[in-house]
């Protein structure tokens, strides 16, 4: 479980890194490689960086989705463990069925 939020942390880190290099105007990062290198490293690079995304993004929805599956316990579960867990309180003094005390006296009647 905790190899799988560490695995999200990098994915969100590296997804924050490949938006942060694109420019919605075609700038970005791409907008460095232009001139001499203009024969197709603008165009590889952005390329690059748009499937990037989308890969990560879809690689962090695939692993949010999975953790959330591995942690998640059905409600009936839940509540048995709840029951089993809490142990009857009597008030002192109280009498069970056969009409005896806690403390082994025969209750007075009423």
């Amino acid at each position: 479980m905790v190899a799988i939020s560490i695995v999200i942390l990098i994915i969100c880190a590296l997804l924050g890194l490949f938006v942060l290099a694109q420019n919605p105007k075609g700038g970005g990062l791409a907008a460095g490689f232009t001139g001499a290198q203009q024969i197709g490293g603008v165009q590889r690079t952005a390329d690059f960086l748009e499937k990037g995304t989308w890969t990560l993004a879809g690689a962090l929805m695939v692993l949010c989705l999975f953790s959330a599956g591995i942690q998640s316990r059905p409600e009936e579960e839940v509540f048995d463990d709840a029951i089993e867990s809490v142990a009857p309180v009597e008030a002192p003094g109280a009498t069970d069925a056969s009409g005896m005390t806690d403390e082994g006296a025969e209750a007075p009647a009423q």
